[in-house]
């Protein structure tokens, strides 16, 4: 048993917010038509885009390196805007276990916040902590906003 990580990021946006989890759940293959710099592709391998079960295979690109993930959606929640990611195969369960990611949307006040947790777990003490890929990933989220906010 590895050693659990957690690592949490709040991104305040300004397109609709509904807009991020409709994306993530329903068109995660539109995604790369917005921050092609950040996502490359990404496939439906089993299931329907937008059900618990279903799989995808993303391929990206982390500090100029070309990375694929395999994913589970494990879990949706249509009401609270809720979508849990799990890779069972790619380049992050390679060196960690059991990592998913959680996408959910906040609102305080005025203020609407796309929030992402990743939970995994490092091999060691030696394995860093994924604060790289958060980094991507708050990158690819205000890409994704500045996208919406162009469009409109």
């Amino acid at each position: 048993m590895g050693l659990k990580s957690v690592l949490c990021a709040q991104i305040e946006v300004k397109a609709n917010k509904d807009v991020f989890h409709d994306v993530f759940t329903h068109k995660p293959h539109h995604i790369s038509t917005m921050c092609p710099l950040h996502i490359q592709g990404c496939e439906l391998i089993d299931g329907v885009f937008g059900t618990i079960g279903s799989k995808l295979f993303w391929t990206y690109n982390l500090e100029g390196q070309k990375k694929i993930s395999k994913q589970i959606i494990e879990g949706i929640d249509e009401g609270k805007k809720v979508i849990t990611f799990k890779e069972f195969e790619g380049d992050l369960v390679d060196k960690y276990d059991n990592w998913k990611a959680t996408l959910h949307i906040e609102q305080k006040g005025e203020i609407d916040l796309v929030c992402w947790t990743m939970e995994y777990e490092r091999p060691n003490e030696n394995a860093p902590e994924l604060t790289n890929l958060m980094d991507f990933i708050i990158g690819m989220t205000k890409a994704i906003d500045d996208h919406h906010v162009k469009m409109n």
